[in-house]
């Protein structure tokens, strides 16, 4: 029972401080080579690894000079998505080549890689980065992040290089973003020209179509049709007005007809003594029979008959009646019925019958001169003023009454157009409504283009006078005086904590890994008795000189740390000469 407690004593035993001083002391050796060799390696890293200089350019964000409520800018895409645009644009192979070979970057790698890997190489040094910030958005009236400024950095192991490429950098960044901003508000303006002028012309078009058809309509447009109804109508009034006048104005001519017909149109006239005066035309009836007769007796050159001749034609001329063919040819009938008559009862040679010859002849003569003369009928001007009246009211009712016929046939022509709109009316609709709803859309939305189009001219002008957005370059790029990387105090720090870690890490693996048994705690462990005695170490001659030359190692490790921790806070800390002067002032000896 003894020995089971002492064995689980022995197995739950926890090493002491002593114990792990002893395992160092045995380890020391393989810590500290171990601790040393990557000390040492991060001393060569942090010394040899050669320095990088950044250089670093802030750009602003400015927003327009005049207020976005008066002139609205065409370009609404956001601040980053414009930096994100001008990067790709900056940073593409033909522009950064033109930076390479203008400042002879990445000579050795020129020499044995192609142009694609040197342009990667020089987008890796390249670096930027937005800079944002919590604003209200106008539009939302919401907190949101705005990016405000934005960084430009390119780094190089020459500080002069590294300044001038990010200078360059940035001019590229500035620039692009003037030519990126005014070719957007000039694609913007011409877009919307185009559009006004492909809007102009299809509206002409479609104006073209809408006055060809309308042409073609005549008249029976849908938007007519209430005024063709009302025309209608007013024409059917119209045409019973125009019929009840025409049924007045053909009764009216009836009647007076009539009595026309009941007087007659010269009234005769008598003298003193109560005998009727015969008129002109009376007189060159009453001349012409008695030249007739005459001539038979007479010849042509007597005295009479020529009074006669001068008589009938001045009757004539005051007449303005011609001979009447129809009575002398009537007279000239009668005249050979007599002679034949007289011929059967008198004999040929008897003086009537000479006579009677000689008339005939001198009517066959007067036929023939008024056959040979272009008729005209006689005009009897009549000269009864009851039959004067009758007669021009009848002319008046006669010419009203063909007025009334033609307006009629007007009224009716007109009814029928007005029915024949109505009737297609409903037929043509239609289309029309194609045409008229083409046509408004069209020119409400040429109105909107035209009025997007005088914004964008506005708009273009305040990117080609830059008073629009723009980037103001705030902070130039500087001459680095430290490089960034490497962070040569990190790396020691780093190889210090390493190379402790490491060097403790096999002193332990190999205590761990060594089955020698260096206590009585041990062999008791293993055997489950104790040890009857323990021999002591008794070091020789050779063990003191080992001793000897190992506190000289000591010593000359310790003398070369510290030269190395002097190194160290006067390259990465504080150079010694000032801290010695720190010092001096600090305790009040200077």
């Amino acid at each position: 029972m003894a020995q089971t407690h002492v064995s689980i004593q022995a197995s739950e035993r926890i090493m002491s401080l002593k114990d792990y001083l002893a395992a160092f002391h045995r380890r020391r050796k393989l810590i500290i080579l171990t601790g040393l060799s990557l000390l040492t390696l991060s001393l060569t890293v942090a010394f040899l690894w050669p320095p990088t200089y950044k250089s670093t350019a802030t750009i602003l964000i400015e927003e327009q000079e005049i207020p976005s409520d008066l002139v609205r800018s065409t370009i609404t895409s956001y601040a980053d998505q414009r930096i994100e645009t001008i990067k790709q644009q900056v940073m593409s192979r033909t522009t950064l080549w033109k930076v390479v070979e203008q400042f002879n970057l990445y000579q050795e790698q020129r020499k044995s890689s192609p142009a694609e890997e040197v342009v990667k190489s020089f987008i890796k040094d390249i670096d930027v980065e937005v800079i944002s910030a919590d604003v209200v958005d106008k539009r939302t009236q919401h907190a949101t992040k705005a990016t405000i400024a934005f960084t430009v950095t390119y780094q190089n192991r020459t500080p002069e290089l590294a300044q001038k490429v990010a200078n360059e950098l940035t001019s590229l960044f500035l620039g692009e973003n003037l030519k990126s901003r005014e070719r957007q508000a000039q694609e913007a303006t011409s877009f919307l020209q185009q559009e006004a002028e492909n809007l102009a012309r299809h509206i002409g078009e479609i104006d073209e179509k809408i006055a060809s058809f309308k042409h073609r309509a005549k008249g029976a447009l849908p938007e007519l049709m209430p005024l063709n109804q009302q025309m209608m109508n007013q024409a059917e009034r119209e045409l019973m007005d125009v019929d009840q006048q025409v049924r007045g104005l053909e009764e009216r001519k009836s009647y007076l007809e009539g009595e026309l017909a009941t007087i007659k149109p010269n009234t005769p006239i008598l003298s003193v003594t109560g005998e009727r005066i015969l008129d002109s035309t009376e007189r060159l009836r009453a001349r012409r029979a008695e030249y007739a007769g005459a001539s038979a007796n007479l010849s042509a050159d007597h005295p009479d008959i020529i009074k006669m001749k001068q008589e009938i034609e001045a009757l004539e001329k005051e007449t303005g009646q011609l001979p009447d063919t129809e009575e002398a040819s009537k007279r000239l009938i009668d005249a050979r019925a007599a002679l034949v008559a007289d011929l059967e009862r008198l004999g040929h040679e008897h003086p009537d019958i000479l006579q009677a010859r000689r008339k005939i002849s001198a009517l066959e003569q007067e036929v023939n001169r008024l056959t040979a003369v272009p008729h005209k009928n006689p005009m009897q001007r009549p000269e009864n003023p009851a039959y004067i009246n009758l007669q021009a009211q009848l002319n008046s009712a006669t010419s009203s009454l063909e007025a009334f016929r033609k307006t009629r046939t007007d009224i009716k022509r007109r009814l029928g157009e007005y029915a024949t709109r109505l009737e297609r009316g409903p037929e043509i609709e239609p289309e029309y409504l194609v045409l008229t709803r083409d046509r408004d859309t069209s020119g409400h939305k040429y109105q909107e283009i035209r009025s997007r189009l005088l914004e964008a001219k506005v708009s273009e002008g305040l990117e080609v006078q830059r008073k629009g957005e723009r980037f103001a370059l705030i902070d130039p790029p500087s001459l680095p005086e430290k490089p960034f990387k490497p962070n040569r105090l990190a790396i020691v720090l780093l190889g210090v904590l390493l190379a402790v870690g490491s060097g403790v890490g096999s002193g332990a693996l190999a205590e761990s890994l060594d089955r020698s048994i260096r206590s009585p705690e041990q062999l008791l462990s293993l055997t489950q008795q104790f040890p009857l005695a323990v021999v002591p170490f008794m070091p020789n001659e050779g063990d003191f000189w080992r001793a000897s030359m190992r506190r000289r190692m000591i010593n000359t490790a310790g003398v070369s740390a510290l030269a190395v921790m002097l190194v160290i806070l006067h390259v990465f800390v504080i150079p010694l000469d000032v801290l010695w002067f720190a010092a001096l002032r600090r305790f009040g000896i200077e």
